[in-house]
């Protein structure tokens, strides 16, 4: 670097520090970027109307300060301008920078007096004396040599205007920042000395160790493309922590490896160094066999271990290590205590029945997107804990060392070759009696307030405090048991509107949406106007009972997509043992090697569950037209005759009424008789999940494959029909519309538009998984009998779908969860929290006819 190069941290807070008239602000806007700049005037400015108020001072630097921790916390470079040369105002900048653990960085600007004098002279809006200038100017100078004392990790320095002018602002990843670091990686748990072993896990995993002269391991050789990391405690406690040392550097100097600081590195640089260190806990085995080394070899060791960094952001911030691990809040941070709770965890103030200090669980509030290995805390097994992995099986305790290959997630481990070192707490006994949260427990916290869900493909979505009050009640007073509630069905988005004459909705529109972002194949399946039911079948009971905690004489649910049971219990399992039966005998649950099935489906006939709907309000509507609108018109044609002004509103009557009778023929091609289940359908269209495995990524072809098989077993089940076509062919399209037409002619609700693979992303994001095409005459039921009249259907082309389709695609995230974090065996709440949300985003205010 040059020295007109001021280096920075990506994420910092940037204090400039100079008198008035010193070039801050030019600087500034010179420098970074529009947003990136908070001006102590412009503040001003905000609650005064006058940037030169200074009775407006301490109010703007309020507002000042709360935008700059909007910005921190969201991890975002911010640079204060202000003159900032009296230390107080400094202090509460340093501490806005430690309460969001980013680094501060000062930039001084200290120019000559005589400059700064000339310039706010030629400035006719400062009013104040050359005084100011000259007292600003001897806190600036009593202040620059304390600057790193009082913080400041980096202190830049600029004297002549020149200097400033030539300035380049480089902007650094931090140290811990690798996420440009794909991988695969072997993340190694805590070695504690056991070099032996070491090379046996290397070996395991594919390394080829390479020895010096002396017949000492000095590098590994990974497999191509892959690296080591190590979540730290390489040393104490074990026979070898030299040879582990000599071995991990070595890797490391090889770009094979890297590694984060533990607690153990952390005081054996103490002890190193002189400092009054206890040693205790294997300490005082490594100080012993370091003694037997080179004091190049000790000097090489402290400044390795010196160097080592709290933690790493990897594969695009999807992988975290640290060696106890570390909460969302603290990823990519840098902050002592970022760096001490990577190293040392957080306690809860307590010590166990051995004296050792009982850690706070964090692992189990975990939420966040990444993934976190760490190790320091040894455990038996390791057990994923909401997307975290301890690593520390405890090797010098006699238990294991332990390796997850990323991302495949494949724990390789290797046993210890004895007990090396006994431990305070035998290795099988619970480390936090207070640590552990039954899986099944829900508790009031998961679901209310304002919530923000981590979702794998869709980033975070987040639920307000008033949508998860609704959804609270909805769930608390009339919801299936939540253990069986594993998926909520998302809302559907409608087609853009069409502007086509005479017509709301029209599939041209679909195949435009989908070609435009770049979708190559897309299927249209036949909408269905019956009620959307999610079925979860067991096999048998005995897997009912010990998966979803099922009395005996249940072996599964159906229920709505607001979570409410369909049927009554008996004839439930009337309709499961027939769907059981179908898929036994067509060999499906084999084929998917599943003791249970999650289904999306739709059950018909409409009437069945919406009886009360059609009875109160679209029969009440249709007999009220059916009775009224003839009369009017037999009446308005006779007061025609004589008064011809109304003939046009006889015109627009029997327009009503002809409107009336196609409304009560529309709703009445979804009402047929049932008794029972007698004359009950299922149409299924989609497996959503079975044990350990989630269907997305199947295309759809693949599940109306399944589907038609359970239509040839049994005429319980109603077949979909479908069609697939490249959305940017225009044959395809048409004759695609013509189908659409065919089938809504003959009283088809319609169909629903999907691509063809199922799941689909694009450079742009998430792409909509379906997009409804609803009949002329079907929507009818949903807008009015009179909404084609030109009136109404010019205003309802204006419609705005925006909203519903942000919905959709929020909620077909929070659902692909769900059934990911089921087929991850992840515990209810974490299982809860997706599906609650699903029905919280319901509250949202978007007009339901869409």
């Amino acid at each position: 670097m040059t020295d007109h190069h001021l280096t920075i941290p990506d994420t910092c807070l940037v204090v400039l520090v100079g008198v008035s008239g010193s070039g801050k602000s030019t600087f500034a806007a010179a420098k970074f970027g529009r947003y990136e700049v908070l001006s102590s005037d412009f503040c001003r400015g905000l609650v005064s109307n006058d940037e030169n108020s200074q009775d407006a001072t301490a109010d703007a630097f309020d507002v000042l300060h709360h935008i700059a921790g909007k910005r921190l916390a969201a991890g975002r470079l911010t640079v204060v301008d202000a003159t900032n040369v009296q230390k107080e105002s400094r202090a509460s900048l340093l501490k806005l920078a430690r309460d969001h653990d980013v680094l501060p960085v000062a930039i001084v600007l200290d120019m000559p007096q005589e400059v700064c004098l000339e310039r706010n002279a030629a400035r006719s809006d400062r009013s104040f004396g050359d005084r100011v200038i000259h007292r600003q100017a001897d806190q600036l100078q009593r202040s620059i040599k304390g600057l790193r004392r009082e913080g400041f990790r980096r202190v830049h320095v600029l004297d002549t205007p020149e200097k400033a002018a030539a300035a380049v602002i480089v902007r650094e990843p931090l140290l811990n920042d690798l996420r440009t670091r794909t991988g695969p990686f072997d993340v190694i748990g805590d070695v504690h000395g056991c070099r032996s072993e070491l090379e046996s896990l290397l070996g395991k995993l594919g390394y080829g160790v390479v020895l010096d002269p002396d017949g000492n391991p000095v590098d590994a050789v990974p497999p191509a493309g892959r690296t080591a990391v190590f979540v730290g405690d390489l040393v104490d406690r074990g026979p070898d922590s030299p040879g582990v040392l000599r071995l991990v550097m070595g890797m490391i100097e090889s770009g094979h490896a890297l590694c984060v600081s533990g607690n153990h590195e952390h005081k054996l640089v103490r002890a190193l160094s002189g400092r009054n260190v206890k040693l205790t806990h294997g300490l005082e085995r490594t100080m012993a066999q370091l003694e037997t080394q080179t004091p190049e070899f000790r000097a090489k060791v402290a400044s390795f271990c010196d160097h080592l960094v709290a933690h790493y952001v990897l594969d695009g911030g999807r992988l975290v290590v640290a060696h106890a691990g570390l909460k969302e809040a603290y990823h990519g941070r840098a902050s002592g205590r970022v760096r001490s709770f990577a190293m040392y965890g957080d306690t809860t103030g307590e010590t166990d029945s051995y004296g050792l200090p009982v850690r706070y669980p964090w692992a189990n509030d975990y939420r966040g997107r990444a993934m976190v290995l760490y190790g320091h805390t040894p455990t038996v097994v390791p057990e994923w804990v909401n997307n975290t992995l301890c690593l520390d099986t405890g090797c010098a305790f006699g238990g294991s060392l332990t390796a997850l290959r990323y991302p495949e997630k494949e724990i390789v481990s290797v046993p210890a070759e004895q007990v090396w070192y006994e431990p305070a707490r035998p290795l099988a006994a619970p480390a936090a009696p207070a640590a552990t949260r039954d899986p099944d427990l829900l508790t009031l916290a998961d679901v209310s307030g304002k919530r923000s869900v981590e979702t794998r493909h869709h980033g975070r979505v987040t639920v307000t405090a008033e949508n998860a009050a609704g959804a609270l009640e909805v769930m608390s007073r009339y919801a299936i048991d939540p253990r069986r509630l594993l998926h909520l069905p998302p809302t559907m988005a409608p087609t853009p509107t069409s502007n086509r004459p005479g017509l709301l909705e029209h599939p041209a529109e679909a195949f435009a949406a989908y070609a435009k972002e770049g979708v190559p194949e897309v299927i249209c399946e036949e909408k269905h106007m019956g009620s959307r039911a999610v079925v979860l079948l067991c096999r048998d009971a005995g897997v009912a009972a010990a998966r979803f905690g099922f009395p005996d004489d249940r072996t599964g649910v159906i229920h709505t997509r607001t979570g409410r049971p369909f049927f009554s219990d008996p004839d439930t399992e009337t309709l499961l043992a027939r769907v059981r039966s179908a898929l036994e005998s067509t060999g499906i649950w084999n084929e998917l090697e599943t003791g249970w099935l999650l289904l999306d489906t739709e059950i018909l006939p409409w009437s069945l569950k919406a009886g009360d709907l059609i009875r109160q309000q679209y029969a009440a509507v249709g007999a009220a037209a059916g009775a009224s609108l003839p009369l009017a018109v037999k009446a308005l044609t006779a007061a025609a005759q004589r008064v011809p002004s109304l003939l046009e509103l006889r015109n627009h009557t029997t327009a009503r009424r002809e409107a009336a009778t196609a409304f009560r023929q529309a709703y009445r091609r979804y009402v047929w008789p049932t008794d029972g289940l007698e004359g009950v359908r299922i149409a299924p269209f989609q497996v959503l999940a079975a044990e350990g495995k989630t269907f997305h990524d199947r295309d759809h072809l693949w599940h109306l494959a399944l589907a038609d098989r359970l239509v040839a077993a049994d005429p319980l089940f109603l077949t979909t029909a479908r069609t697939v076509l490249d959305p940017s062919d225009e044959n395809a399209v048409a004759e695609a519309v013509t189908w659409w037409e065919e089938l809504t002619g003959k009283g088809g609700e319609g169909m629903v538009v999907k691509p063809l693979a199922n799941l689909t992303r694009t450079k742009r994001g998430l792409v909509q998984p379906g997009l409804k095409v609803r009949g002329k005459e079907y929507l009818r039921i949903i807008y009015g009998p009179d909404y084609l009249l030109d009136e109404n259907l010019s205003r309802l082309k204006s419609r705005a779908v925006g909203r519903k389709r942000s919905a959709a695609l929020r909620e077909y995230a929070l659902g692909l969860e769900s059934l990911e974090r089921v087929a991850a065996g992840d515990p209810l709440w974490r299982v809860h929290e997706a599906v609650f949300a699903v029905l919280a985003l319901e509250s949202e205010p978007v007009d339901p006819r869409l």
